[in-house]
């Protein structure tokens, strides 16, 4: 098999014969190489044709592309602009404007004891204590125990009873000048069993002056960090005006009685403070430990002169 573009020549020295389908016979002794193929057929011939690459190439697109435009970077959440604050409904500013009003004053009265401030009834918090015989302005508002009085402009709560429409009298050294009985009290004096000196003097005073009271409490052995567990104590179970008028009489006579506390109606009075008369107490939880059933006397030992 003779490859094309390769004749034999059949004659020696004779010209070569070229064949129709690019063979040529063969002849001995004899080879001619052609430099240039043979094409087979006309469209061999086109397709060797010399054809520029770049004729072949789709055009260039050489204008510039516009650019997409970039997505916003995200805004961190602390940057975010935040929802306006609501601006309050015309019913909460009507409201905070009447709470801001002072509540209207319809007339005074006078305290009739040191008399603790509330802000409000019950669950309120202790402000101040306005000192006896003090004229305070009340808006005639009850709420049970408790009536409202203005202070410093503002609504303020005190327990009704210690108000009276007149002042009260304040007492001299004449009102508790006189001899205080000693003697055995009628009602029985079992309850000083173990109390001392001191806090018989004073169960015997108050049971000669306020004949009226008879429960008493004295010694609690198991009353541990209480002047009650040593004798040095005595509780005087009373309520209301009464109390008051006991107690204000026992702190007239500390010094001949031996007493050195009073404690009545979640207000202590020291011999230590007596300068600043009666002092609030924190709320305890209760009657009987805020001592609104009894006044309850600490004394010395023996230091009275009765």
């Amino acid at each position: 098999m003779i490859q094309p573009g390769i004749a034999k020549v059949a004659i020696p020295g004779a010209a070569v014969a070229l064949v129709a389908t690019g063979s040529a016979a063969a002849l001995p002794d004899q080879e001619v190489k052609l430099d240039t193929p043979i094409a087979s057929s006309s469209l061999q011939l086109a397709r060797e044709a010399a054809i520029s690459r770049d004729a072949l190439r789709p055009p260039l697109n050489l204008s510039t592309p516009t650019p997409k435009p970039k997505a916003a970077a995200p805004t961190a959440k602390h940057l975010k602009k935040q929802a306006p604050i609501p601006k309050p409904a015309a019913a909460k500013t009507r409201a905070a404007v009447k709470a801001a009003t002072p509540p209207k004053v319809v007339g005074s009265k006078y305290t009739t004891t040191d008399l603790n401030v509330w802000s409000v009834p019950v669950v309120g918090t202790l402000l101040d204590v306005v000192p006896k015989g003090t004229k305070v302005s009340v808006t005639g508002k009850v709420d049970g125990i408790w009536a409202e009085i203005v202070r410093d402009g503002r609504s303020r709560w005190v327990k009704a009873r210690y108000l009276s429409a007149t002042k009260p009298v304040a007492k001299t050294a004449a009102s508790t000048a006189g001899t205080i009985s000693q003697s055995a009290c009628k009602s029985g004096s079992g309850v000083e069993d173990g109390l001392t000196q001191d806090a018989i003097r004073v169960h015997r005073a108050v049971c000669a002056k306020f004949p009226d009271i008879t429960s008493y409490g004295g010694l609690r052995a198991g009353d541990s960090g209480s002047e009650h567990s040593t004798g040095r104590a005595l509780d005087i179970m009373v309520t209301g005006s009464r109390g008051d008028e006991i107690a204000d009489w026992l702190r007239a006579n500390y010094k001949k009685l031996g007493i050195s506390e009073l404690i009545w109606e979640q207000k202590i009075w020291t011999v230590q403070r007596g300068s600043e008369g009666w002092r609030g107490m924190e709320d305890r939880g209760g009657a009987t430990a805020n001592h609104m059933d009894h006044v309850h006397v600490s004394v010395y030992g023996n230091e009275g002169t009765v």
